[in-house]
């Protein structure tokens, strides 16, 4: 590939609109569905799926809760008819970011293109989770993997590229393509910026929060950022077994999700962690209402991480009024349970890598997520005896640290707005 080069100055359109992609309560929203095709989850009696795979075929096996595949409308019609069979259409899961401002490009993905300078080489959210306002450049990461399920990433993005360990599509008519990862949305590469961008070859670049770590982007989702559930959790057990395969220590960072609660998801989630996998995954952007977190965040193996913006309120940080809060009836138990924020990061206006090759400005709890993957792969690179469980220990207490009091919901400890604060660097 052709080096390239940076020139000085790139130009930047800011978007009038300044709104989310997915304006309305959209945390999980979806595209339309053509009406001549559907995903379908079909579960039954092991006879009666051996017999729909033989005549349908088959996309992701997930054993005893079934399997997925793709039938027209005749043959999804056929399925409901049998009485044997349990079939439900798969739900797709979204990102769900919000564009402020976005550097010059043409958004086809994989091309060469001359790198500008970037306008600040550790952004306000590097600053705060290293707790240094002077940081000049970051460290940490080495032999930790962090795996970024999304909608792909820019692999030869100058600051990015020489991160990239592998680069697999979820989405394409293959249920796993090797290889390819191509982002034409953007949002992947972003998140991966904040998690672990080296600066550059030339150390000129931006610098992520583990620059050192290895890089799987994983795409799970379309050009449109809409997802099927099933390749979702078919990205999830295939990240957890190749940490086991290749002995890695594997960061699952999803900045994805839905309102609803996915069984295969859910299950893949599990089966992670019980593998060894972290994983982390964002609450959402349906705030400030209590009980709007979304899933895969809410599930108590994943830890759902709530957004900061750069603006202090009683001496802390505050919680973006768009980030999803958790339940409150668990305040103060210091406890994870089910549909409750763990952590919170910066997420409110983060400057990081474009998919043009350049940089921009996003916000969401898309963009606070990476922060805490980045920091899980700093902290297990010196510790790489921890298990997953010693790793979530050691962020939580580290978030206890620094208890967040500034936004709707927070409050002195734990809390459904900020979970148990802003775990940092030091």
């Amino acid at each position: 590939m052709k080096k390239k080069k940076r020139i000085l100055g790139s130009a930047v359109l800011s978007l009038a609109m300044g709104v989310s992609m997915f304006a309305t309560g959209a945390f999980g929203a979806t595209t339309s569905e053509s009406q001549d095709t559907y995903r379908v989850l079909i579960q039954g009696p092991s006879a009666e799926k051996a017999k729909v795979q033989d005549q349908y075929g088959k996309r992701w096996d997930f054993g005893n809760q079934g399997f997925t595949a793709e039938v027209n409308g005749k043959q999804y019609q056929a399925l409901l008819n049998n009485k044997n069979l349990k079939v439900s259409k798969v739900e797709k899961h979204s990102i769900d970011a919000r564009v402020e401002s976005n550097g010059k490009g043409n958004g086809k993905g994989d091309y060469t293109i001359q790198a500008s300078y970037p306008s600040d080489q550790t952004p306000w959210g590097i600053q705060a989770i290293y707790n240094d306002n002077n940081i000049q450049y970051t460290t940490g990461g080495d032999g930790i993997k962090v795996a970024v399920l999304d909608t792909g990433i820019y692999r030869n993005h100058i600051d990015l590229t020489d991160n990239v360990e592998q680069c697999k599509d979820f989405t394409q008519s293959s249920p796993l393509v090797n290889g390819t990862c191509t982002d034409r949305q953007g949002h992947g590469t972003h998140v991966a910026g904040s998690a672990v961008a080296n600066g550059g070859y030339d150390g000129a670049g931006i610098y992520g929060v583990a620059p050192q770590a290895e890089l799987w982007g994983y795409k799970v989702l379309g050009d449109n950022g809409s997802g099927y559930s099933d390749d979702i959790a078919g990205a999830i057990r295939h990240a957890a077994d190749e940490g086991v395969r290749t002995g890695s220590k594997v960061v699952i960072n999803m900045s994805l999700g839905s309102s609803g609660k996915d069984s295969m998801i859910a299950s893949a989630v599990d089966y992670a962690y019980s593998k060894g996998a972290l994983v982390v995954a964002a609450a959402g952007n349906s705030g400030p209402y209590a009980n709007t977190i979304g899933y895969p965040g809410a599930l108590t193996n994943a830890i759902a991480v709530a957004s900061l913006d750069n603006a202090f309120v009683n001496g802390t940080h505050r919680v973006s009024n768009f980030s999803s809060r958790g339940n409150p009836n668990t305040d103060g138990d210091y406890f994870i349970q089910e549909k409750d924020v763990e952590v919170s990061a910066p997420g409110g206006g983060i400057y990081s890598t474009a998919v043009d090759g350049n940089y921009t400005t996003m916000s969401g709890t898309s963009m606070a997520t990476p922060h805490i993957a980045g920091l899980a792969a700093k902290l297990w690179s010196s510790n790489k005896y921890w298990s997953n469980s010693q790793l979530r220990s050691e962020i939580q207490r580290r978030a206890k640290l620094y208890d967040i009091k500034g936004g709707t919901g927070t409050a002195t400890g734990d809390d459904y707005a900020s979970g148990f604060g802003f775990p940092r660097v030091k």
